[in-house]
């Protein structure tokens, strides 16, 4: 060990014997940029919209500052949560996400935009379940690797058990229809299992009934179908199957390197429809350019490289849950982000999903800062002495709890 390192191991345990939990600026930087950014972009991509409609044209603006200031206030409550009662929770809140989805289907409860009941309408603004539902999952299935991690290591049942709690909660998804978060729940669980542990025979038979019952859903909906055969050749029909990625693609071509300047997009201007919440990337690519777009993806990137970093400092301090949380919160922003700008660029169908961090859209930006709240904890709690026989010893009375014929889900 070189004497740097010793240097730091030994600055590092006097702050942990300290209480000192050293902030992990990298993802504050990322984050805060993100947000910031989008608070811009939501501005200038809404104007034209909010003014035409609404006859405000700072009404989404001042909407997305106020889901700013939530998000922030709702981030600082879960950072103050033990890790022990998120992970005590994970079946209750399982619960709340198969209610909640039940309930938005219910006529008169739910409310319906362009064709899909998505929202339960709260007053003040509509909560969308899907995005809780993510989230929630996450919890679960980190709680589920833990207690259970030598079942998923060595039988089959280990990792069909949660795929069938999963499985309903898609079925329930795509009745909104809500294909997006449907994927992205289910990618994000199974890389989940795969960094548990699950054998690799049992990984590619579990990706395989996914991606073929995925393609059956796409193939037999014939919404979904368009959305594929205009993926494929958007210029085929423009103005119609084709208008929302030809208008993107037009919005790329026009940003060239540096853009042709803030609040001067054309493609904003009741051409590109969607502008502030699924296709606020390809306004930014247009005024902000090549170079702003490449900076934001590797913001995500940064950000999907520290949750692993904390994940990875949790698993050595003994953290299972926490390593697992990490983990699964990473790669479900990862993912997401992959999947809009992706979509943005053409080179995936188009999907009903927000860009994380930036998008318009209350429950998307509130939940994902409660994401990065929860990553705080879990950078928190890794750097603590004692956490990790805390951690430990939840574990075990989950354990307890199963050999003496408790719940084993």
């Amino acid at each position: 060990m070189t004497v740097t390192a010793v240097m730091r191991q030994t600055r590092q345990s006097r702050h942990s014997r300290r209480g000192v939990v050293r902030p992990d600026y990298f993802l504050l930087a990322a984050v805060t940029v993100l947000v910031g950014l989008g608070i811009v972009m939501v501005g200038s991509s809404s104007f034209s919209i909010a003014e035409r409609q609404l006859g405000q044209p700072f009404y989404f603006l001042n909407r997305q500052l106020l889901y700013v200031v939530i998000g922030l206030f709702t981030a600082m409550l879960v950072a103050r949560v033990p890790l022990q009662r998120w992970e005590r929770s994970g079946g209750t809140l399982l619960l709340i996400s198969l209610a909640l989805l039940v309930l938005v289907l219910i006529p008169g409860l739910g409310r319906e935009v362009n064709g899909s009941m998505r929202w339960l309408s709260l007053g003040v603004f509509n909560l969308q379940p899907s995005e809780l539902v993510k989230f929630f999952v996450v919890i679960y299935l980190a709680g589920y690797l833990v207690r259970h991690q030598d079942e998923v290591r060595s039988a089959v049942s280990g990792f069909i058990k949660p795929m069938v709690l999963l499985a309903l909660l898609s079925v329930l998804l795509l009745a909104e229809p809500d294909f997006g978060a449907a994927a992205v729940m289910l990618m994000t669980a199974m890389v989940m299992m795969y960094l548990a542990g699950v054998r690799i025979w049992q990984f590619a038979v579990l990706i395989g009934l996914v991606s073929l019952a995925m393609a059956v859903l796409a193939i037999s909906s014939p919404y979904r179908l368009q959305r594929i055969t205009a993926f494929v050749d958007p210029w085929a029909d423009p103005f119609a199957s084709g208008f929302q990625l030809t208008q993107a693609l037009i919005a790329f071509g026009r940003g060239e390197w540096l853009g042709v300047g803030l609040g001067s997009s054309i493609q904003k201007l009741f051409y590109l429809p969607e502008a502030h919440t699924d296709f606020l990337f390809a306004v930014m690519a247009e005024e902000l350019g090549l170079l702003m777009s490449l900076a934001v993806i590797a913001l995500f990137a940064l950000i999907v490289h520290r949750a692993f970093v904390m994940g990875r400092r949790a698993e050595r301090a003994g953290l299972k849950f926490a390593a697992y949380l990490a983990y699964g919160l990473g790669i479900w922003i990862g993912l997401q982000a992959f999947i809009n700008i992706g979509v943005n660029m053409g080179v995936l169908p188009t999907k009903g999903l927000t860009l994380p961090l930036m998008s318009y859209g209350g429950s998307s930006l509130i939940v994902m800062l409660a994401v990065i709240g929860l990553l705080w904890r879990v950078n928190a709690e890794s750097q603590q002495p004692t956490t990790a026989t805390k951690g430990h010893d939840v574990t075990r009375r989950y354990r307890d709890k199963k050999e003496r014929g408790g719940r084993s889900w």
